[in-house]
């Protein structure tokens, strides 16, 4: 009876002793992550915004603009060039983000893009659907004009004009 209660307690303890594989807790990745998300590079800064939109985070966003940034649209009603400032920006994706379940912002293809080590500029277009609740969804497409500006060559680049060009 004694040696029966010795194997009932040693072999659990022996099977967790010998390094069974549980396929449903798998090991921990220790290698380093990545992330594309880098804004000291065009495609970066773009992979950022879509990063900030995707999960709404207005703080990400806001390290992507310029202190100087402006916004720039066309109301074809009225036939003019609407404009704004960083503030302005800022408490618009604020109430965006607010306001909507979920945001699905995709990069297309460069129209046209270049670069020098402090500014650069890049069309791009861009689909954009805006998840209000289910039975409100607005899909917006276009293409994005966007400046870029830093000081020197490794610092991250920040938007300074943007000249949205979508037919919303």
């Amino acid at each position: 009876m004694r040696t029966h209660r010795l194997l009932l307690i040693a072999f659990p303890v022996a099977l967790c002793l010998s390094g069974c594989l549980n396929p449903f807790a798998p090991g921990l990745d220790t290698s380093p992550a990545e992330s594309s998300c880098d804004p000291t590079n065009i495609d970066g800064i773009f992979h950022c915004f879509q990063n900030a939109y995707t999960f709404r985070d207005t703080t990400a966003y806001g390290l992507l603009i310029k202190g100087d940034f402006i916004f720039v649209y066309r109301d074809y009603d009225v036939g003019i060039d609407i404009t704004w400032g960083r503030d302005e920006e800022m408490r618009l994706t604020y109430g965006l983000f607010q306001n909507s379940q979920k945001l699905d912002l995709i990069w297309n293809n460069y129209v046209t893009r270049t670069e020098t080590d402090t500014s650069a500029t890049a069309v791009r277009s861009f689909n954009l659907t805006v998840t209000y609740n289910p039975s409100s969804i607005d899909r917006v497409d276009g293409y994005a004009n966007i400046t870029f500006a830093r000081h020197k060559k490794t610092d991250p680049w920040k938007i300074m004009l943007w000249r949205d060009e979508s037919n919303y």
